[in-house]
């Protein structure tokens, strides 16, 4: 298991933390000096007022909190953020405003799930030809038939 090291940036930020023991994502939270209102289509970048240091071969991946993207219609504009390890600025939740009514974030509110991922960082070279396979070129929705 890795330790991770985390900067506080800001005072007030809140450390990453899971919602239970079986927890994937780490939670991550606003840390904002006032309430943030997400209008209807717009996308807010909501600091977390945290710095991490993720383990060299992994990546940190940014993912919705699925009661916020469900209930708010708040979910990462990029779908998933990626932080990569040799990344050590601010980590910030560019949230997107799916629905009709405007949001309010407030200090210290859950807004996304860190997870922490090995990577594998292969090289790529041009070839002539790729292996077969039974599925070969078959594309979208070609499994479902």
């Amino acid at each position: 298991m890795h330790n991770i090291r985390v900067k506080q940036l800001r005072p007030g930020a809140k450390l990453p933390t899971y919602g239970t023991a079986g927890a994937a994502g780490a939670d991550l939270y606003a840390c904002l000096e006032e309430d943030a209102v997400i209008l209807p289509g717009q996308t807010r970048f909501l600091p977390t007022g945290i710095a991490l240091e993720v383990p060299q071969g992994c990546a940190g991946l940014v993912y919705a909190r699925s009661g916020l993207a469900c209930k708010r219609g708040l979910a990462p504009a990029n779908k998933v953020g990626v932080v990569d390890s040799d990344y050590r600025g601010e980590i910030l939740v560019a949230l997107h405003n799916h629905g009709d009514q405007p949001q309010i974030i407030c200090d210290g509110e859950r807004i996304a799930q860190l997870l922490i991922t090995p990577v594998l960082t292969p090289e790529y070279g041009w070839s002539q030809e790729l292996s077969d396979t039974q599925r070969n070129e078959k594309g979208f929705g070609s499994t479902g038939k």
